[in-house]
């Protein structure tokens, strides 16, 4: 084995732990603008079928809309925002807080996205980490990515169930 095909099995071997959460496709979106986050589902549970997957919606972002997929249903949990929000001049004061998608079956060899477009309020603080966090529902068990790091940790996957992070970029 040559000296490069070393040094590219090492960086894949090194990489795999990361790709094993559920990450966001697109990691840094300016506040005061659109987002699609697409989120990004590599394995089901141990090896059981992905069933269902459940995202909770941070405060600050609003017009939450999900992406309907083929042989999933989509459903809404609408709530109360602790805040009130500007969106097209009306004020919003409700909306999603959690979109789930179920009655699909993701195998765990197989990889999926599963889709929301939103908008980042200007309440939001750039330089800093949004957290999507995600509860995946297997067939026999379930994994949560619900980890938020502390303020002092340097990136987003320093436990082992790290919830989907975006960074916020100030507006230019």
């Amino acid at each position: 084995m040559s000296k490069r095909s070393c040094l590219i099995l090492v960086a894949a071997l090194t990489a795999s732990p990361a790709a094993a959460h559920i990450t966001l496709e697109t990691k840094q979106a300016t506040v005061g603008s659109y987002y699609k986050a697409v989120f990004a589902v590599p394995h089901g549970c141990k090896g059981s079928p992905t069933v269902k997957i459940r995202v909770q919606i941070p405060e600050g972002v609003i017009g939450v809309k999900p992406m309907p997929k083929a042989g999933w249903s989509v459903d809404v949990v609408e709530g109360k925002y602790t805040n009130e929000y500007d969106y097209h001049g009306n004020k919003l004061s409700t909306g999603v807080k959690e979109v789930a998608w179920s009655g699909g079956k993701l195998p765990d060899h197989y990889y999926d996205e599963f889709v929301i477009s939103s908008f980042l309020t200007d309440s939001l603080k750039p330089n800093t980490t949004l957290y999507f966090p995600v509860v995946q529902e297997c067939e026999s068990g379930v994994s949560r990515w619900i980890e938020i790091p502390a303020e002092e940790a340097k990136h987003s996957h320093e436990g082992n169930s790290p919830a989907p992070g975006l960074k916020l970029l100030p507006k230019p």
